[in-house]
């Protein structure tokens, strides 16, 4: 039985097709959210659907919407949609605590910390945190692909034993869902991930941004980090209750050998990163290799792009300027240009703090 667990529920599972929140779905969900807090297990709910229920409760008098209208369903609609949460909860004598983050959060240290910090104190304390990406102060080079990445973060950074996303499908089929002789496939190993590929269809909602081949990648980042993770309808009935404990629903995603903290967070670096690493030829390819556990010595860097402090996140890129992985300086930028192709020195980035792809 998993003991923490990160939920992420899709905007068609929550909203009816007016905009309005469904809060018969919501109160299916909220009880066993709440009877499973009861046997002990810890849970953060990422909700999406502000947006949507912003749309139900105010027309704008154009049919063409902006980036600045969308922001404007969102503080209207995150408004109602934590109110339904709030009285749900209480029904329950629970308290929930809405999280509004960035993308910009995840990229800053200091930021990344406090919020750990805030979850483990709220869910310390028995309170649920529930997170949205906070809509109205997100700048497009900046905006999660979807709340799914959301999720996945957050199960990496607070070290979940599971992300189990509720959807509008049954799972990962091995068909289109719009074909009704498509079946759902119970489980997926990542070993056999050629023999999945060509199931998973891009199909995203009318209502939301993510799709299937988004929730594939973000599946195949946290199985290999050793998090499992479910993808699941979210009407179905005791669907968390089931998956909890371990009766066969939907598809699940079967983990790998646990990692360390350090490198979850590192696995979802993607666009994070304040700086990058050209090297050579050889420092690639001893890196990629799984033969060995290797730290990059200035000796094995060609290049370096970007202005960066000691501490921050940088990509890796092999000799063709194509990403190979993520890592943690030891150095600021300035320091590493004196270092580059230099023998005897120390690691620039250590084995421990970086993550191959």
């Amino acid at each position: 039985m998993y003991k923490r667990i990160v939920v992420k529920i899709g905007t068609k599972v929550l909203s009816r097709e007016n905009g309005h929140i469904n809060e018969s779905v919501l109160e299916n969900i909220v009880g066993q959210i709440s009877d499973l807090k009861k046997s002990g297990v810890e849970i953060v709910l990422i909700t999406s659907g502000a947006v949507a229920s912003g749309r139900g409760l105010f027309k704008l008098a154009g049919k063409i919407e902006t980036v600045t209208d969308k922001q404007v369903f969102a503080a209207i609609g995150q408004v109602k949609l934590m109110e339904i949460y709030a009285k749900l909860f209480e029904k329950r004598n629970y308290l929930c605590a809405q999280i509004l983050v960035t993308k910009e959060d995840f990229r800053d240290r200091g930021h990344y910390h406090n919020m750990r910090r805030c979850f483990l104190n709220l869910l310390r304390d028995g309170v649920v945190p529930i997170v949205n990406e906070n809509d109205v102060v997100a700048i497009k080079e900046l905006v999660f692909t979807d709340n799914d990445e959301l999720a996945g973060l957050i199960a990496a950074q607070l070290e979940a034993d599971a992300l189990i996303i509720l959807t509008s499908v049954d799972g990962v089929l091995d068909g289109s869902p719009s074909n009704p002789s498509s079946k759902t496939i119970p489980e997926i190993d990542f070993k056999n991930i050629t023999s999945f590929q060509r199931y998973v269809v891009q199909e995203k909602t009318d209502v939301g941004r993510g799709g299937m081949t988004t929730k594939f990648a973000i599946a195949k980042k946290l199985v290999s980090s050793g998090i499992t993770v479910h993808i699941a309808r979210g009407t179905r009935k005791n669907v968390l209750r089931n998956i909890v404990t371990n009766r066969a629903v939907g598809t699940k995603f079967v983990p790998l050998k646990k990692t360390s903290s350090v490198k979850r967070r590192l696995a979802y670096s993607e666009g994070l990163t304040a700086g990058a690493l050209v090297v050579n030829k050889r420092a690639g390819d001893m890196l990629i290799s799984k033969e060995h556990s290797m730290s990059l010595l200035p000796v094995g860097i060609t290049k370096i792009e970007g202005d960066f402090k000691k501490g921050d996140v940088i990509e890796i890129r092999d000799i063709c300027n194509k990403k190979i992985g993520f890592g943690i300086s030891a150095y600021d930028s300035d320091k590493i240009k004196e270092m580059v192709g230099k023998k005897g020195g120390r690691p620039v980035v250590h084995y421990d703090y970086m993550f191959i792809e």
